[in-house]
């Protein structure tokens, strides 16, 4: 079975929306199930989860109903305030929404660096593990320390790092990248997803020799079994088409220090389980 595990959907709206700027104007517009269906019929993709774009709970309702309509969206990362003084309650609520499966906070937008080491957001977050709900952890290199800093404090809550951490591949920056990568990824309640690469090089003028190194360095410090395939689409349509993201993945099948992976010669990619107490592959 093959999971994409990272994918959004969105009816566009200027305001809502104002992220996607100048530079990424192809994707101001509605991007729907019947769409994303149609490149997982030509790949052969089994299902998706969908993530959260808008910080409301209206999204997390916008995204069951979708769910609701198709069978092939199997899993939900929505948002939720961890602030809130009803927190508990919301979680419960979630808890009985079947493709639920975890939340996710647009960190990466925070001005503090630390922001997820803050007593508030910490203190609400720490009461996922309880529901077996997972935390997918969106950030930019200069955030890494926090993250190192979080996933250690809290060992018994699962940890999804998407878009590898959004390295910065377009100036060729790795190092500080990679040594927090490599720390983070010795906490064995950490998965990586193997998404949203494409976006972080030359949007027009990439390579796929631009991203071996930085697969290269996930596939050893997770290993395989902690690795997820994620497109990203429709975001990836800034820099590539779905075919050619895919085969971004793909070409990490090649051997990295004894390791074997890829979508053609291991087709148990991650998946979000709710009925277990973690990830199953």
């Amino acid at each position: 079975m093959i999971i994409d595990s990272h994918q959004h959907f969105w009816n566009y709206e200027p305001t809502k929306h104002a992220w996607i700027d100048e530079d990424m104007k192809v994707i101001r517009q509605d991007f729907l199930p019947e769409m994303l269906k149609k490149e997982f019929d030509k790949h052969d993709i089994d299902g998706c989860v969908a993530i959260q774009t808008d910080q409301t709970e209206a999204e997390n309702m916008f995204l069951l109903h979708l769910a609701e309509k198709n069978a092939f969206i199997k899993g939900i990362v929505g948002w939720v305030d961890f602030k809130a003084v009803d927190l508990q309650d919301k979680l419960y609520f979630y808890a009985e929404q079947e493709k639920i499966k975890g939340f996710r906070h647009i960190v990466q937008g925070e001005a503090d660096p630390n922001f997820l080491l803050r007593k508030p957001f910490l203190k609400g977050l720490s009461q996922l593990a309880t529901h077996n709900f997972t935390y997918d952890i969106l950030v930019f290199p200069h955030q890494l320390g926090a993250v190192l800093e979080l996933v250690q404090a809290l060992p018994h809550q699962k940890f999804v790092i998407d878009h590898i951490a959004k390295p910065y591949i377009k100036d060729g920056f790795f190092a500080g990248w990679a040594n927090q990568i490599k720390a983070i990824a010795a906490c064995k309640n950490v998965w990586c997803k193997m998404s949203g690469m494409v976006t972080e090089a030359d949007h027009t003028n990439w390579e796929y020799e631009d991203f071996e190194p930085y697969m290269a360095h996930v596939l050893e410090s997770f290993g395989p079994s902690r690795i997820m395939y994620g497109s990203d689409w429709p975001v990836c349509l800034v820099a590539g088409q779905y075919a050619e993201v895919m085969e971004v993945s793909q070409r990490a099948y090649r051997p990295v220090n004894g390791i074997s992976f890829g979508i053609k010669m291991q087709r148990n990619f991650i998946i979000y389980r709710k009925n277990g107490s973690k990830l199953k592959g």
